[in-house]
């Protein structure tokens, strides 16, 4: 039985990847959503949305990501979930290999986006899970009523803490400098939060606990000081958030595609430097990864997509047209 070939395979199922596949769509294409894990990317464990356009109030991440499922669906877009772990994009049909099986397309669009760094302290691996998390969404109501510190000063770090604020009774920003990183809009409504707290110039160099998260080192980058912070005698516990920055999901396309600090370069019309072959949202290298950002590349991904197929298709009718009359003389 021939396999069947999609004009275009779309690697991951966050905003980047969902609005391609609408795109596509709507473009008449056959799209195929490729999805290693759950629908929606690093969009799933935000709490609230309210910088995207049209979102409604309080808008959750999981809701917006349900939303643009359900689109993709009424378009056509295919989906099946599995872990690519072989790219073949050189050839005019390009081949994805998964663990569950291979998958054809006149185009790919790689939009795999990235996950949390790591804090990268001794002890954060084992306590993953314990005490240790990087998705205030999931694990927030875990720690009613406890103490919380969170580790970043960017917006999602500031936007989480603000969030965590709900659970905790105090939540503490770590931050390794003297000012937070986050928009203006966003410190604001962590500088008015009666229940934050700030530890500036800090970092976190070591976590400890049998079994819960029971101890933190934090040292001063400045005076070199250290002071070890534990758990509260009748909670047992607290918790410590890690939103210090993304690992780009890239390693599959080394030596493929071009890239620096592992993010894919393309250029504004999301064109990698295989013909057929795009990139779009947090997987790239940009300015700004924000929701609405990973969504415009995925239009323009597919957009291209779209002219390159047409133009191929262009390229290889008069072949295929001197095919016909030479078997019909």
């Amino acid at each position: 039985m021939n396999q069947k070939i999609y004009d275009v395979l779309i690697i991951g199922a966050g905003p980047a990847g969902l609005s391609a596949a609408l795109y596509a769509g709507r473009s008449r294409l056959s799209a195929l959503i490729i999805e290693k894990e759950k629908d929606g990317g690093q969009i799933v464990i935000t709490a609230e949305i309210d910088n995207y356009p049209g979102s409604l109030p309080h808008e959750s991440g999981p809701s917006l990501v349900a939303r643009m499922v359900e689109q993709t669906k009424r378009f056509g877009a295919e989906k099946v979930f599995d872990t690519v772990v072989e790219a073949h994009l050189k050839d005019d049909i390009k081949r994805l290999v998964g663990k569950k099986g291979e998958y054809l397309g006149r185009t790919v669009i790689v939009a795999t986006g990235a996950h949390p760094r790591p804090i990268g302290c001794p002890g954060e691996a084992d306590l993953i899970g314990k005490g240790v998390s990087y998705c205030a969404t999931c694990d927030g109501d875990f720690f009613q009523d406890l103490e919380i510190f969170v580790v970043g000063g960017g917006d999602t770090a500031v936007e989480e803490a603000v969030y965590l604020t709900k659970f905790g009774r105090k939540v503490t920003i770590i931050h390794r400098r003297d000012e937070l990183r986050a928009v203006k809009s966003i410190q604001e409504k962590a500088f008015a939060n009666p229940k934050i707290r700030f530890m500036w110039d800090s970092v976190v160099t070591a976590l400890e606990g049998d079994g819960v998260l029971e101890a933190m080192t934090v040292k001063n980058v400045k005076t070199g000081e250290e002071t070890v912070i534990r758990a509260d005698e009748e909670d047992g516990t607290f918790g410590v958030f890690g939103f210090v920055g993304l690992i780009p999901e890239s390693s599959l396309f080394t030596d493929l595609l071009t890239m620096r600090n592992g993010y894919l370069i393309t250029d504004d019309n999301m064109h990698t430097n295989i013909p057929g072959v795009f990139a779009a949202g947090d997987i790239r290298e940009k300015s700004l990864r924000q929701v609405i950002t990973a969504a415009a590349d995925g239009a323009i991904a597919a957009m291209e997509a779209n002219t390159y197929i047409e133009g191929t298709c262009l390229v290889n009718e008069p072949a295929a047209s001197a095919e016909k009359e030479r078997v019909h003389s």
